[in-house]
């Protein structure tokens, strides 16, 4: 598994613009440019027995330093195909993550209803 770009605590969140994906040495992981590298890992991940208000303030710090990361839409990516239980990964906290994947599910499964209807139509 990938080393995560912060370090090894855990966090959440909500999410964020779509950030075009800059131009960069693609032999490098795209993980080496992360703005979180750089920032407390403890923004990313939740201490044991967090406060609710702090664990959301805290999640909202750690999406803003997401908001502004070179490298966000390759880190939520990975966050939703590994998948990442914890922390906030790409802008994304680990339910908002929850709920991405489930509507990429629900698409997925619309889709190939969709593609069996037109293939019966097909076929009559």
């Amino acid at each position: 598994m990938l080393q995560p770009p912060h370090s090894s605590l855990q966090v959440a969140a909500v999410p964020a613009q779509r950030v075009p994906v800059r131009d960069r040495d693609q032999d490098a992981p795209w993980h080496t440019e992360a703005v979180c590298r750089r920032d407390e890992a403890g923004l990313f991940f939740a201490p044991s027995k967090e406060p609710t208000a702090a664990r959301l303030s805290r999640e909202e710090a750690a999406k803003r330093v997401c908001a502004r990361c070179p490298v966000m839409v390759e880190c939520r990516e990975h966050a939703l195909l590994q998948p990442e239980p914890y922390g906030v990964w790409g802008g994304l906290t680990a339910a908002e993550r929850r709920v991405v994947l489930a509507r990429r599910r629900r698409r997925d499964v619309e889709l190939k209803k969709a593609a069996g209807a037109g293939r019966i139509a097909q076929a009559g």
